[in-house]
């Protein structure tokens, strides 16, 4: 399989920057934030609320489509993906818009603390604050408690699938979980790195770089707070959506935690699309990543939504 013209050209013309490691975190983020401007084009695609504030002590960004009121509808905790280190609730805003659009959900982006000035488990612990006080006072922002649910791409993802983790083990009802190229096994010892550790956007050398910021102690690298991957049990977790890209180094272990969903009992829906990580950030340059995504949300929604009987 050829990756697309079109995205071979956005990747090419992206990659003529420096490398974010070479950068250092200040000036990674200023490079990231300004690459998003630009791939996001004049304006957004969806338009939705949103007010920022912070809940349980964290800042967090929060979306309420226009029509949506009272204590009905679904909600979901966002976790924004960036390696831990470059992402922010601006450079994903597009996302959460979207995602609330499409599941006419009240969104709540997280934007918990970054390394490498706070590594594992801070940020980890912020998004869990946040999904705890949501859960606990979901009727007071206008959510169904009944239909709570958590997404993250990418460190967002691993971020994601650890306080679904969490929420299990501490009783705190989900109902869905949506797994956008995340990271599961921190360690990089799958056959993805090796396939694609240069030129298809993500590059081994970056996660290498992301992973050593958030999580600097080699014994971190397998806990399953920090590598769901890892977990011993993930009977229990809420049904999954887990999107996997095919030119990423992180395809393999995204792959591989569908499978032990699955293997535990957990509803799961794999969906593999034909293209790089990142390809959310690509959807106004590039149709068929417009299309995945949209299709994307579509079934995270009807997840959210369905009747479990």
């Amino acid at each position: 399989m050829a990756l697309a013209p079109d995205t071979r050209r956005l990747i090419d013309r992206l990659g003529k920057g420096t490398p974010f490691p070479e950068l250092g975190p200040a000036k990674a983020r200023t490079e990231y934030r300004a690459r998003i401007r630009e791939l996001a084009g004049p304006g957004p695609a969806q338009v939705c609320p949103a007010e920022d504030t912070e809940l349980a002590g964290v800042p967090v960004r929060v979306y309420r489509p226009l029509g949506v009121t009272g204590p009905t509808a679904p909600g979901v905790v966002f976790l924004h993906g960036g390696g831990w280190v470059i992402g922010d609730l601006d450079t994903h805003d597009l996302h959460a818009r979207a995602l609330a659009v499409a599941a006419n959900a009240v969104v709540v982006s997280v934007g918990y603390r970054r390394a490498p000035e706070h590594p594992y488990p801070v940020p980890l612990d912020d998004c869990w604050a946040v999904t705890e006080h949501v859960a606990q006072h979901a009727t007071t922002l206008g959510i169904d408690p009944a239909q709570l649910a958590v997404a993250g791409d990418s460190a967002g993802g691993n971020l994601a699938a650890a306080v679904a983790l969490r929420a299990r083990d501490a009783a705190v009802p989900l109902r869905a979980q949506l797994l956008v190229y995340p990271v599961t096994d921190p360690t990089m010892s799958t056959t993805s790195y090796t396939t694609y550790a240069d030129d298809h956007y993500l590059t081994a050398d970056a996660m290498r770089w992301f992973i050593d910021a958030y999580l600097p102690d080699l014994a971190t690298r397998t806990l399953p707070l920090a590598a769901p991957l890892h977990a011993p049990d993930l009977a229990g977790l809420p049904p999954a959506i887990v999107v996997t890209a095919e030119f990423d180094p992180l395809r393999d272990e995204g792959a591989a935690y569908a499978d032990r969903l699955r293997a535990a009992g957990v509803p799961t829906t794999e969906i593999s699309v034909p293209t790089v990580h990142g390809f959310l950030e690509f959807v106004h340059e590039i149709p068929a990543a417009l299309r995945a995504r949209d299709n994307i949300l579509r079934e995270f929604a009807a997840l959210i939504r369905a009747d479990r009987g």
